[in-house]
Formats: structure tokens, C-alpha cells, sequence
């Protein structure tokens, strides 16, 4: 397979100037050793002041390059890039345990950080949904390979739930609601001190940045692409999947700054409230 080209952009923002010299500054060393992926060019811009508190000051890294399927999805969980664009070339087919491999490196890398960050998924209330519908025949899965071109995977994810009903009959909502269809769905569960544990595998059909979705959200600790032999992906699918990955990963690095910020402003909220 050709070389994959991109442009990647991360941004860097801090409440602190000196701070963010020496983030960009580490990145710059960072990339420049880059062996995942082939830096063509670089280009940092100057660090400005936004004037939006907290975080005023902002910088910008250019990245153009080029590399393989597997070194991209490893530099854009490394780099979380605030824009990734796709430029060559404009389709590409990919074999489904090629495919299989990038996803398991991906579950891989998502576990790590939600050892460090906690889980990502989460949904709106699900119990007025109504039942997921499991099981398609044999010709409504054809066709969906076929002209929607859809990919029948099999995933294994590691739960936990206060019942056995949020894991057997919401989790299916979930993923419905994610926009796949769920051919198969069973559970091993066991119960520890009134909440339960244990193991979901399922078999559904989605789109690419559907199923790069689910795996970058559950991580799951088992995967098989089942069919088709051959996936196309086009630029834009490619574009799509990658920005989504990178908008996780994001969600789960800031969070500890996020949640500094929401006490700190609590606090000030609380510092600015006077009883008379």
C-alpha cells in the first residue's frame, strides 16, 4: 500500500506563557523523532493571546507527512491534532485482518488511557428506548456488506453495571443507537457485592468510522473483522474516523483539567457570593 499523505495540526493551549513554550518545545523534540509516521515538513506558529480565560495563550504545530495506516492512528492518539486532514490517496483497500490489527493497537492505547482518565462512553437515558432488535438473516446481511457497505465485526468488552438488565437490554440500545445493527449478542456475567461483572461479545455490521468509534469508546479486549476479505476506506471516511479518534482522546486527556477549572470556578462563584 502507498504511503498514506496527511497534514496534521495540534494546538496547544495554556493560562500560563512559559508553560506552553516548553509543551510546544517538547512536542517539536517529539515529532522531529517521529518513527511512526514521515515528517515532511513542520511549522510552529508564534504563541498568541486569545483573551478567552482560562486557557488565553494559543500555539499551532503544522504537521505534513506521510506514512502507513498504523503509524497515523498511533500518531493521532499520541497527538490528539485538533484537525487532521487526509490528503492522498483519495481511496484505499485495506484486508480485514490488516484492519483488525490497527484496531486492536488502537483498543490497546484507549485502554491505557482510560486506566489513567476513566471510562468514555456514555449515553442519555435508555430505558424509554425501545428493544434492540438482534438477529438478521443471511440476505439482510449480504446486502448490507454489499450496498452499504457495511463491516460484519465481532467484538468482546469488558463490563460492569448495577443489574443485569443495564448490561443485557441498554448496552444493546447503545450500540443501536451508535447506528449498527446487532446480528449476534451474549453475556457471561457474574455478581460481586450487588453489581454485576464479567464479559459481552457481539457480532454487528457498521460503517468504518462507526466501528472505529465503538472501538476507541469500549476498547474492547477481543476483535475480528468477519467479512468482507477486502474494505475499501475513502479519504474522507479515513478523515472522519481519525478527527472522531482524536476528539476521544482529547475528552480523556483534559479531563483532569477541565475538572480543575469547574472547581475553581465553583469556587470563585462561591467567593463572589455574599449574604446580606
Amino acid at each position: 500500500m502507498n504511503k498514506i499523505e496527511f497534514v496534521m495540526y495540534i494546538e496547544g493551549l495554556s493560562s500560563d506563557k512559559k508553560a506552553l513554550e516548553r509543551t510546544i518545545e517538547e512536542l517539536v523534540k517529539s515529532i522531529r523523532g517521529e518513527k511512526d509516521f514521515e515528517v515532511e515538513s513542520m511549522k510552529r506558529d508564534e504563541i498568541i493571546e486569545t483573551g478567552e480565560e482560562p486557557l488565553r495563550y494559543s500555539s499551532l504545530i503544522e504537521i505534513r507527512g506521510k506514512g502507513s495506516l498504523e503509524g497515523i492512528f498511533k500518531g493521532v492518539v499520541r497527538y490528539s491534532p485538533a484537525v487532521m486532514e487526509i490528503l492522498s490517496p483519495p481511496k484505499m483497500e485495506i484486508s480485514a485482518q490488516r484492519l483488525a490489527n490497527v484496531l486492536a493497537d488502537v483498543s490497546l492505547m484507549m485502554q491505557s488511557l482510560m486506566n489513567q482518565f476513566g471510562p468514555l462512553a456514555a449515553y442519555p437515558d435508555l430505558k424509554n428506548r425501545p428493544v434492540a432488535r438482534i438477529g438478521y438473516s443471511r440476505d439482510e446481511v449480504e446486502d448490507m456488506i454489499l450496498n452499504d457497505r457495511y463491516i460484519l465485526s465481532r467484538l468482546v468488552v469488558e463490563v460492569a453495571g448495577a443489574s443485569r438488565g443495564v448490561i443485557e437490554e441498554d448496552l444493546p440500545k447503545a450500540l443501536e443507537l451508535e447506528g449498527c445493527a446487532i446480528n449476534k449478542y451474549t453475556t457471561k456475567l457474574e455478581e460481586r457485592n450487588g453489581k454485576y461483572f464479567g464479559l459481552v461479545a457481539f457480532e454487528l455490521l457498521s460503517d468504518f468510522e462507526t466501528l472505529v468509534q465503538l472501538v476507541a469508546k469500549y476498547a474492547p479486549v477481543g476483535l475480528e473483522i468477519v467479512e468482507p476479505e477486502e474494505i475499501d476506506i475513502t479519504a474522507g471516511e479515513l478523515q472522519n474516523a481519525l478527527t472522531d479518534l482524536s476528539g476521544f482522546v482529547q475528552v480523556l486527556v483534559t479531563r483532569p483539567v477541565q475538572e480543575f477549572l469547574t472547581k475553581k470556578k465553583q469556587t470563585k462563584e462561591l467567593s463572589d457570593f455574599h449574604l446580606k
